[in-house]
């Protein structure tokens, strides 16, 4: 389970500010998207709604695992979102999913993937369901019950040395994530872009000195008519939505996104 891992590590655990199932879907692939891994020119979200019509990803007892795929090579990757409330996902056992996680599958990675889901569905099985994740107080609580489960599929089949060292592994993340405040470690928030033609914009915001430096920016008018993924300020800006309620004047919505 080391994307797992991996995403506790990263800071790819956050608690879900939606309840609905496609918004919830969205906010996770947005943060994938948001991995300087990824490609660009890729819309995760819309990928993981169109896969999720076709076939339902909750595989039972409040567990969801969405997933995308993607040609070419590259790391299994995954992102993590805890609902306290839970999420009416439509599984087959009708309970509501309380833990999503979200899959960027390469084609090189298929295998690892179907390894990874099964692990996690044994793990779950062994610790006799998800209450502990549902009625956690906080994230961080999530985050302890997440690495006891990936000791627990770690040792699964594996040789004990083996297993000790997957075990201090998960141990040291937990530890090296104790000082962090009991909230998602991502920073992440809407952001208008109101064009006034002639490569003028006003941008709307709550980063002031973010606003100001893409309204001075001379490519941004570029960047906008590609719809294109970008970096500034150390904040990756993922193009959410285009509004023209006046033709002449577009409105670009991004997501902005920054991990701690």
């Amino acid at each position: 389970m080391k994307s797992l891992l991996n995403a506790l590590k990263e800071g790819r655990l956050v608690e879900l500010p939606e309840t609905d199932k496609d918004k919830s879907l969205q906010y996770l692939a947005h943060l994938i998207e948001a991995i300087p891994e990824i490609p660009g020119g890729i819309d995760l979200a819309e990928e993981a709604l169109l896969r999720e019509k076709s076939g339902n990803t909750g595989i039972g007892l409040g567990v969801a695992c969405p997933h995308v795929r993607n040609e070419g090579d590259g790391d299994l990757l995954c992102a993590v979102g805890w609902s306290p409330i839970g999420i009416d996902y439509g599984s087959k056992d009708g309970n509501k999913v309380h833990l999503v996680v979200m899959y960027y599958i390469p084609d090189n990675q298929k295998t690892t993937y179907l390894r990874e889901v099964s692990a996690l569905a044994s793990a779950i099985k062994q610790e006799g369901g998800i209450q502990a994740i549902a009625k956690a107080a906080d994230i961080a609580t999530v985050r302890g019950e997440l690495l006891d489960w990936v000791s627990a599929a770690s040792e699964m089949g594996v040789p004990e040395t083996k297993a000790r060292m997957i075990r201090l592994e998960a141990r040291q993340a937990a530890l090296a994530q104790e000082p962090q405040p009991p909230q998602a470690p991502v920073q992440m928030f809407s952001l208008l872009i109101l064009s006034l033609g002639n490569d003028k914009y006003i941008v709307l915001c709550e980063n002031r000195p973010l606003a100001s430096a893409l309204e001075n920016d001379p490519q941004l008018g570029l960047l906008l008519g590609q719809h294109a993924q970008f970096d500034r300020q150390g904040y990756r800006l993922i193009h959410h939505s285009t509004r023209l309620l006046d033709p002449a004047r577009p409105i670009y919505e991004y997501l902005v996104v920054k991990f701690n």
